[in-house]
Order: structure tokens, then sequence, then C-alpha cells
């Protein structure tokens, strides 16, 4: 059991000790360096000053100065005499070797696991024993800071690539304590951002759709605007000059082990294969024991291209689909020039439908194997207009969005994500009545912890509330920035059977109101004066947090206690009226019911896909996904098995990412064929 220390009073006083070593070592007139080690009791402290007793003596007394000048690192990025003097001291030591030593440092950390360390303390006469969840210890977390900024002067990709993912594990979140180490994750921001070239500017636009935290968005979102007011372009255009094309052509990079050919296939988004071929084009079906046995390094590093390769896809798939936001107007050459012939983003934009137009006229085509196919399964001469931008489906006529999904249904052209079949928000009555403010989505309870997590991950700014002065409400806010648009969404505590966690965090929160303001005067807008794709994108935001967050998704929340006084809230949403999202699930099915093999036992009613089985009829929620039983409306509880495999995998959805979509799939044809279900769980009430 470890002797409880105040950290900050620990950390002051090994400042002072460090100090006081240093005037007296220098007054002995030592010609060697101090020894300096890492301090901090954790589990990297020893690893690291084994690292540095390893090191042969002319680098280890370098080494020692490179330590004690990092100890000093303080404040929110170096200053100019600090990176000075380590540029010094790391090409004395070997710029190579420091990288090599600085890296595998990191690489420890980035594998390094929470503990729980227990202290005791005396208060009141008593000794007092507590648990607490610790990651590194912060003497080490300034030490280790300073030898991230030091690496700002490498622009490698190995070195982007470590320092990218040390950001990753030092904002990965500690439950009921926050990120495991935020200082030393902004080192690494602020290292990427001042790393030479894009590279780092690259990883900063990954992150930022990977970390959650306001206050981390905002500082990667400031990074990236001040490197795009260096180059004199906007934020997004130096996303767009950042992205790696990894020398991918047509779909693959292709790479040679002496006569043995290795090809990364990108087979979708976040997804591509490695095949190897043989001199005379034969293709092996693994990898040849000879590349194994001579080229393991090599090797490695093909493998981790293509990692890269799939998180890059991944990251870039959610970028496009956040600049249906934007609105965004760019030039035709732009068009080709960032795109078209961008190896990687040509892959992630295949099966996009764009908008073309000039002065006279505009069109629209689908990007399908690089050429530009219209409605009517004609080619489109681009070459004749000025601008393009991502179609919105919100800007177009009913009819025409008709088309364009049936378009995608009879070619079975899954496109990945979203756009045709995207959900579209039109003013209703009520909020043209309401004027300022929208109710569409009010008085709902949901999850608090699973919609903060969403909102976050929609660049919402959302914050959990709890039981303390103040906690009883938050507002969420979305920026438009090319808008000049902020929307509030409104939250307020269900404070009700005590529920809250052990941190006195509220379990559930109920819905409000929806505004919208002008960003730089602050001043509400009228909601009929909100553009439309703002209007749009920020009310299928929200009914995503509503749709996914809702208790009413939940099937076992009501049998397992839920909140008795929500009863009634719980059976209206999980079988009430249709969402958006809902009646865009059912305009799914009805084009996709007649091609499953379950087609002679499945019709579509008004809230519900009706499927009838051996033993009984059942009825499956387009919104909720819960299920009712005939002939008495009895409730079949089905808790989907994350472990098992997707039963709809083979079945062609014309958009990826909709699990409520998948579920309903899969539990028709589970149900379906009832007389062959095993679980008991399910046959227990079935047969009741």
């Amino acid at each position: 059991m470890a002797v409880f220390k105040q950290t900050h009073f620990y950390y002051d006083i090994n400042k002072i000790i460090q100090k006081v070593e240093d005037i007296l070592y220098e007054e002995n007139g030592e010609n060697i360096s101090k020894p300096t080690y890492f301090i901090g009791d954790d589990e990297f402290k020893n690893y690291a000053n084994t690292k540095i007793e390893s090191l042969k003596e002319s680098q280890k007394q370098l080494c020692f100065k490179i330590i004690s000048l990092a100890q000093k690192a303080s404040g929110s990025k170096p200053s100019k005499k600090y990176l000075d003097e380590s540029r010094i001291l790391i090409e004395s030591f070997g710029n190579e070797d420091f990288k090599i030593f600085s890296q595998e440092l990191f690489k420890f950390i980035i594998g390094l696991k929470e503990k729980t360390k227990f202290y005791t303390s005396n208060y009141n006469g008593g000794v007092h024993t507590y648990g607490k969840v610790e990651f590194l210890n912060p003497l080490n977390v300034e030490t280790v800071k300073g030898l991230v900024w030091m690496n700002s002067k490498f622009h490698d990709n190995k070195t982007i690539i470590t320092i990218s993912s040390l950001a990753e594990r030092c904002f990965k979140k500690i439950p009921e304590k926050g990120p495991s180490s935020a200082s030393l994750g902004n080192a690494c921001l602020y290292t990427l951002y001042a790393s030479k070239g894009l590279d780092g500017i690259a990883q900063l636009s990954k992150l930022k759709l990977k970390i959650k935290q306001n206050t981390t968005q905002d500082l990667i979102e400031k990074y990236i605007i001040e490197a795009a007011n260096k180059l004199g372009v906007s934020s997004m255009e130096v996303e767009d000059l950042a992205v790696d094309d990894f020398k991918i052509s047509d779909n693959k990079f292709e790479t040679y082990f002496e006569d043995i050919k290795a090809v990364i296939e990108l087979t979708g988004i976040g997804k591509s294969i490695i095949k190897w071929y043989a001199k005379d084009g034969k293709e092996h079906k693994n990898v040849p024991q000879s590349i194994i046995d001579t080229f393991s390094i090599k090797l490695k590093k093909l493998k981790d291209r293509q990692k890269q390769i799939d998180q890059t896809t991944s990251v870039q798939k959610e970028r496009f689909d956040r600049m249906l936001r934007s609105n965004r107007v760019i030039s035709l050459k732009y068009l080709y020039e960032k795109y078209i012939n961008h190896g990687l983003i040509s892959f992630v934009i295949n099966k996009l439908i764009f908008k073309f137009s000039n002065e006279k006229e505009s069109k629209l085509a689908i990007f399908i194997n690089r050429k530009w196919i219209d409605i009517h399964y004609k080619e489109l001469e681009v070459l004749d207009f000025n601008n393009v931008e991502l179609w919105h489906p919100a800007t177009s006529s009913t009819q025409e969005v008709k088309e364009w999904r049936q378009f995608l249904m009879d070619s079975e052209i899954q496109q990945p994500f979203k756009q045709a079949y995207r959900e579209i928000y039109i003013l209703t009555d009520a909020e043209i009545k309401t004027k300022i403010y929208s109710n569409r989505m009010a008085s709902h309870i949901l999850k608090q912890h699973q919609y903060v997590t969403l909102a976050k991950g929609r660049n919402w700014k959302a914050k959990l509330i709890g039981s303390w002065d103040g906690g009883d409400q938050d507002t969420a806010q979305l920026n438009l920035p090319e808008f000049k648009i902020k929307v509030e969404f409104w939250v307020n505590s269900l404070n009700v059977e005590n529920q809250w966690n052990s941190t006195g965090i509220w379990n559930y929160v109920t819905t409000d109101q929806i505004r919208f303001l002008n960003s730089e005067t602050n001043e509400l807008i009228d909601l009929i004066n909100v553009p439309t794709i703002a209007f749009s994108e920020a009310m299928r935001d929200v009914d995503l947090f509503v749709g996914v967050a809702s208790v009413g998704n939940d099937p076992t929340w009501n049998d397992s206690g839920g909140l008795l006084p929500y009863r009634d809230y719980w059976q209206s949403y999980a079988f009430g009226e249709l969402s958006e999202v809902a009646k865009n699930r059912k305009e799914i099915l009805q084009g996709l019911v007649p091609r499953l093999k379950i087609a002679n036992v499945t019709h579509l009613s008004d809230k519900f896909l009706i499927v009838k089985g051996k033993i009984r009829t059942y009825k499956i929620h387009f919104g909720s996904t819960n299920i009712l039983m005939e002939p008495n409306d009895q409730y079949l509880c089905i808790v989907a098995d994350r472990g098992k495999q997707n039963d709809t995998e083979n079945i062609f959805l014309p958009f990826e990412g909709d699990i409520g979509l998948s579920l309903i799939i899969s539990k028709a044809l589970l149900l379906a064929n009832d007389d062959k279900i095993k679980d008991t769980t399910i046959t227990s009430q079935i047969n009741r």
C-alpha cells in the first residue's frame, strides 16, 4: 500500500530538490552530467530508467541533460529557447537514436493500462484508505511532455503516427475521472501542429473525429485554422491537402518483395486486403513463408500501411458526411485535383452524388468507377460546369429525391453513408407558430451518458449534468460556421427516485427546446429564416440522439424496473408514432422486403414490419425495433447479441451505418422461422 502524498505538494517539493541538486552539482565542478532519471512512482519509471541505463556512456550523459531539460516543460507550448536548446542536445545525441529512444518510451505509454492504487491519509484522528485510478504519475507526465515537444522537429511518418497514437491514448477517458492525461495529450496536439508539412494536420483531422472532449475539440480546431491561415486557405482546404494518398492507384497499392508482388486492395470503407502474387502472376493463398522469414520488418511496415489506409478511409468518410452540413461549393478544377485524382479520396467519394452547376443550369450525377452517371443511367459530361457541391437531398424536390433513391435500390448501389436516403426535416406549422424555437424533439427521456457521447460524436458541445448546484440543466451547442449559426438543444435532469450514479451524474435527462442563434450577434433567429440545410442537419442530429439514447429503445428497460412514473413514456415511444428516421426505414423496407427470402410471410403496416412465423405473428416497430406478438400485443423482449455474426451481411442495403435497420431485418429473419429458435429466453416468451 502506497503512502499518501498530496500530488501538487509532492511535485513542488521534487522541483525544489532538483534545483538544489543542480546547484550543488555545479559547485562541485563535476565534468559529467548530473544523473537525471524519471522520478514519478509508476510502471513507466522503471521501464524508462532501464532504457536510460542501457545507453552507451556518452549517450547516457547527453540523455541526462535531455531529461533534465524535459523536466522543465511547462505551459501550453514550448518556448523558442526551449526548442533551440533541445535541438542542440538531440543532434549531439543523434537524431535517429533520439527518435528511437523517445518513441520506445511513447509506445510503452500507449500500451500502458490504468491501475487502481491505494492510499492512506490521517483525518480526524483516524486512518482512511481509498483507491484511485492512475495512468501516469504527474511527475513523469511533465517530463514526457517535454520529450513530446522535442519531437516537433521531426516530420517522418513513424514519428507523426506515434505522436498521434499517444494523443489518442492520453485522451482515452478513465471512468469517473476524465482523460487519462490531458496535458500530455495537448502536448501531442501541439507537436502534430508544429511538425513540418501536412502529415501532422492530417492526424489532427483524424483526432478531431475521434476525441470527444469539448476543450480538446476546440484546441484541435484552433490548430487546424492556424495551419490554414499560414497557407492562406480555408480549414476545409487544409484538411483536403493533408490527406495522404498512400500512393494508391485504381484502389490499390503495389510493392515488391524481390520477385513477389504484394497488393493492398481497398474493398470498402475501413476495409482492405493484402494479396500476394508470384512472378508468373499466380496468387498465393497466404503470405509466402519466404516473406515471413526474410522480410519481417518490411512486412510489418506493409501491414502498418494497410492499417493507416483503413483508418484514413473511415475518417474521410466521416468528414464527407459532415460536409453535408456546410453547403460547400468548390470549382470543377478543385474537384479533380483534390478528390478525383487523389488515390484514396476518389475511393471514398465513389457512389456519392454531386451537384454540378454553371450560370445556366445544374445537374446531379453519381460518381461510379471514375464516371459521372445521371439519373437516366447516362454518362454526364461535366466539363461544361464551373461549380460543384456534395448534393444534399433537402435542396431537391421530393420527386427528385425519390428517383435517386429508386436508382440506388434498382442498381443495388450502397453509399458509404446516408446521402440519398438522408432524413429531411422541413419546418412544420407548429414551428412556424412557436417562431423562435422547436418543440419537435421535446419531452423524451434519454440515457444521459449515451446521449452526451452521441452528441460529442456529432461535434456538439455537450456535458454531463448531476446532482450539484447548477447541475439541473444543460444547453448543448453546435456551431455551423458556414451559415454563421449556433444551434442550441436544451436538456434537463430527470430527478426521480435518486437516479444518479456514484459520482452524482444523473442517469437520465429529459429533452426540451431547439433554438438557432446568429453566432456573431448571439441573437435568436426565426425558424422560418434558418437555411434549409442548417435546419435539417441540426434536427437530424437531435433526432439521432433521441432515436438512439431514448429509454424507449431499450427492450429490457421496462422489464428491469425502469422508472415507475414513466412507464407510459416507454410504451408510447417503443410502439408510438414514427420519427423521420423510422419513416426512412419504412421506405427502405418497402423496397427491400420483396427481395428477402421471407417476403411471402412479411408485409408492412403503418408503424410495423409484420412477420408471420410458424408459431405466432410478430410486429417489429420501425423506430425502436421493439416487438409485439399477436393476437394480444404481448411484448417480446429480444436483446441483440453483439458477438453474433450479422445476419444481414449478404443483404443489400443502400447505405452503411443504420444499426436499427439491420436489427429489424435480423429480427424478421429470426422470427419467420420461430419454430427453429433454440434460445430459451425467447421461446419461453413465444410459447407463454
